[in-house]
């Protein structure tokens, strides 16, 4: 940025790493450990909830969930989630972040808890609720998208700024691992206090009643990292960037960020009161300037999220298809439960948590593009690796190769465009739509995630996991192709991206133009 930069935007693009980069990254990121652990744990207890509520007497196998069932428990959080991220994108924008982040939270909380409450004891009864509170759960998760980005990004310097909005996604790994932990532990818990027989040699004794408790106090624990960071939450300051550029107020901008940065900073209320950069989302101002930005970053989101939550959603149909997971009959309900979860865990262990660690670690080295780039490519290369040759990866001793694989195709999508399409879209807008345009970005991705959800669950039974595979491998060349629309954000100033930089120079020159004019006179 030039010698025209706002002071305390300046000050913000220079500033060494301190101790208030790190208080945001995990402030912001508990938010997103929270979302990752109740948008994901949900795989981790739905064959639980088929065998307690759907369980026909004789039937050769244990209940489960009928298609419509599964695909509405699986996938009502994700309608959720784009609704949140469209409206508490708006609002972030119209309010101020910080006024909107606490309210955000606190909806998670609530309904985190009151999704594993029942009103009624039938099935019908159950689900209902279950889905009628997961989709407000999703609508509070659905904020913190682009709340967290914004924030974030906002904060940063402009030389580690990628780094640090990753590092807050990364989040989301431990969020998974998390899931899969406590499910282990409260299953292996239960399973302790309860011995159950499997199902074909009992199936009445293989379910007991406490087993009901088992997926409610995995599905409530997730309220618990999001009240721990409340507080924290509140105390936070506006960022700089909002109450300078959108609310247009210089002097409580510096007096903020000199609190912050530990340094005295300048207001400058003269310069912020002469720029002109207003047009708005609908303009065809805005269309030139970030019409195919705006393409590129929701078209490639989109993709990538069909891909990723099909992948993450259906881990458990595709190891059981290939025997990884012995057939549910051979094991009592819990013991299914504490399988489930033991496998995700080690993917997420080996795989998930290392890819988003690898993008924090090379996400302002070799910059957006060519991570996003890579990981659709090796996304691409694997999953037709695996689709393939599928009845190859189905034989007993080719198991562990096919995990290896399917494990590498979540490495690279964290070391990849999972990341990056919620880095990006933070950055290259302009601040008085940052948040919005980051929350169109991400409702298409959890239209995606629908896709994903809805839509894997179906082909998967119709034309087989082999096909699904293949249509999900494309899916990944689309993204790849699509990248080519999003501009490469490394290194550079919030307002040099979003072309917020040449109004504040013309208000700068405008001003000092006036303040020549006044001295001749």
């Amino acid at each position: 940025m030039g010698k025209d930069q706002l002071e305390v935007l300046n000050a913000l693009d220079v500033a060494k790493t301190q101790w208030y980069h790190f208080t945001a990254i995990v402030i912001a990121g508990m938010g997103f450990f929270t979302d990752a652990y109740d948008l994901f744990c949900i795989s981790l207890v739905t064959k639980l909830l088929g065998r307690i509520y759907y369980q026909k007497h004789g039937a050769a196998e244990p209940g489960s969930l009928p298609h419509n069932v599964s695909a509405a428990v699986n996938g009502v959080a994700f309608c959720g989630t784009l609704t949140g991220q469209l409206f508490f994108g708006w609002l972030g924008d119209k309010l101020g972040r910080k006024r909107v982040y606490g309210m955000v939270l606190m909806v998670m909380v609530i309904c985190s808890v009151a999704s594993g409450l029942s009103f009624g004891r039938e099935p019908k009864a159950v689900i209902s609720t279950l889905c009628f509170f997961r989709f407000w759960l999703g609508f509070g998760i659905g904020g913190d998208y682009p709340l967290s980005a914004t924030i974030m990004s906002e904060y940063a310097n402009k030389k580690t700024r990628g780094a640090f909005i990753a590092a807050v996604f990364a989040m989301q790994g431990f969020g998974i691992l998390a899931g899969g932990t406590v499910a282990i532990i409260v299953s292996a818990a239960f399973k302790a206090r309860f011995p159950a027989p499997s199902y074909e040699v009992d199936p009445a004794a293989s379910i007991f009643p406490e087993a009901d408790y088992v997926w409610r106090i995995i599905l409530m624990f997730g309220a618990i990292p999001a009240l721990m960071t409340y507080y924290w939450r509140a105390k936070m300051p506006e960022t700089a960037r909002y109450t300078a550029l959108v609310a247009k107020n210089a002097k409580q901008a510096a007096a903020d960020m000199s609190k912050v940065l530990q340094v005295e900073v300048e207001a400058e209320q003269e310069n912020i009161e002469q720029g002109g950069n207003d047009f708005g989302l609908f303009s065809k101002e805005f269309l030139r300037r970030h019409g195919v930005h705006l393409l590129g970053t929701t078209s490639t989101w989109f993709l990538l999220d069909i891909a990723f939550y099909s992948q993450n959603l259906f881990q458990k149909d595709i190891f059981s298809a290939i025997g990884w997971i012995p057939k549910a009959k051979t094991m009592s309900a819990l013991e299914e439960v504490f399988r489930i979860a033991r496998a995700q865990t080690l993917i997420a262990l080996c795989s998930t948590v290392p890819g988003y660690w690898f993008t924090v670690a090379f996400i302002d080295r070799i910059g957006r593009f060519s991570i996003q780039i890579m990981g659709f490519f090796f996304m691409t290369v694997f999953m037709f690796a695996l689709a393939i040759p599928y009845q190859h990866w189905t034989l007993k001793e080719n198991r562990v190769g096919f995990v290896v694989m399917y494990s590498l195709t979540f490495f690279f999508a964290n070391f990849g465009p999972n990341a990056t399409t919620f880095v990006v879209p933070a950055e290259i807008f302009p601040a008085r739509l940052r948040s919005t345009c980051h929350g169109i970005s991400a409702a298409w991705g959890k239209a995606g995630a629908m896709v994903g959800a809805f839509g894997f669950q179906y082909a998967e039974k119709g034309i087989g996991v082999r096909n699904s595979l293949i249509i999900l491998g494309v899916v990944n060349l689309l993204g790849l192709l699509f990248t080519f629309l999003v501009p490469e954000s490394k290194g550079k100033s919030l307002e040099d991206l979003s072309g917020e930089g040449e109004q504040e120079n013309a208000a700068a020159s405008g001003s000092r133009q006036q303040e020549n004019a006044t001295a001749a006179v």
